[in-house]
């Protein structure tokens, strides 16, 4: 259970501090959601938004940390 205890302390840590980070520097973040790729259509009666390349850029980032995370603990 200690593994999993460790895991469940460091993934709350990581939580803290990127909400810390958005609190903030929210306002430093405005870029993220309009990027080139990101797919934006607004009708009369419709509104669709798909933020593709946002969501590429954050699984990069996600997948950097899991990467540090495993190689460290």
């Amino acid at each position: 259970m200690q593994p999993i205890g460790k895991t469940i302390v460091v993934i709350g840590i990581v939580v803290v501090v990127l909400g810390l980070i958005i609190w903030f520097a929210g306002d430093k973040f405005s870029w993220f959601g309009n990027l080139p790729g990101d797919i934006r259509v607004e009708k009369k009666n419709m509104r669709f938004y798909a933020p593709i390349t946002s969501m590429i850029l954050l699984s990069i980032l996600f997948s950097l940390i899991m990467w540090v995370l495993r190689k460290f603990f």
